[in-house]
């Protein structure tokens, strides 16, 4: 008997046993997966039912407010722009123009060198026309409910406008309203049409199931909290000169 021939038989033993347990019970495995399924469905559109009568796509439909909220995202992905966050300069930027909001928090994740979502919005800002000096930036926006608690507890907001895709927007309004914050509404910027847009839709679904775990069951908080920093005319954001580079990368 060859030394493999042990190894062999022990292998088709455990293949058959697995194969007579799948075979006993499939059914209930197969109801397992269906409630599990179901139950994500159910969270998703959960989120969904919670922001819908609150995410704006029309300019003129949105609330006047004082406060613009830009979720942040990567400027670039790879070597090739970002098409999201193009689109969210330019839905935050139209907002500020027609009058809709009076300042603009950017808000994201700088905690890596070389990388700094709330600079690279403000640049793009800047250069659609929107003054530095209403500009606020939120280096501590680490993820998503960091940004919403944050411009509410530290920046002293209760109603504001988040700008970010519709989908990010319903989840972002979701944690706002079952954290406290019922006035903040959304405006949707454009989605891409590219095949990074499907890939967002499938991140999405673990982000939301975590949003509704983080404010439903663990009572997440922002990783940073800090001093409380006003927003308004009489007190402009601290870094509130333009930005060197801004005109450089028109």
């Amino acid at each position: 008997m060859s030394q493999d021939q042990p190894q062999n038989q022990g292998r088709i033993k455990a293949l058959t046993a697995v194969t007579k347990f799948l075979r006993h019970q499939w059914k209930r495995l197969a109801k397992i997966a269906a409630g599990f399924a179901l139950l994500v469905a159910a969270l998703f559109f959960l989120v969904s039912w919670t922001a819908h009568d609150r995410c704006y796509s029309n300019i003129n439909d949105v609330p006047q407010r004082t406060l613009g909220v830009v979720l942040g995202c990567a400027k670039k992905i790879g070597r090739y722009d970002n098409s999201f966050f193009n689109s969210r300069v330019n839905a935050a930027a139209k907002l500020y123009h027609a009058g809709k909001v009076k300042f603009l928090l950017v808000s994201g994740d700088n905690h890596r060198n070389g990388y700094d979502e709330p600079t690279d919005l403000k640049i793009a800002l800047i250069n659609k026309g929107v003054p530095a000096d209403h500009i606020y930036c939120d280096y501590a926006g680490l993820r998503t409910l960091d940004s919403v608690i944050r411009t509410h507890r530290v920046f002293g907001q209760n109603d504001f406008v988040i700008v970010s895709q519709r989908f990010h927007n319903e989840r972002a309004l979701y944690i706002a309203r079952r954290s406290g914050i019922p006035d903040a509404v959304a405006f949707n910027a454009t989605d891409v049409t590219s095949d990074w847009i499907f890939k967002m839709y499938l991140r999405e679904i673990p982000a939301r199931i975590k949003a509704v775990l983080d404010v439903e069951i663990l009572g997440t908080k922002p990783k940073f909290l800090g001093n409380k920093i006003p927003i308004g005319p009489h007190t402009p954001p601290v870094d509130a000169q333009p930005i060197a580079s801004a005109t450089e990368s028109k």
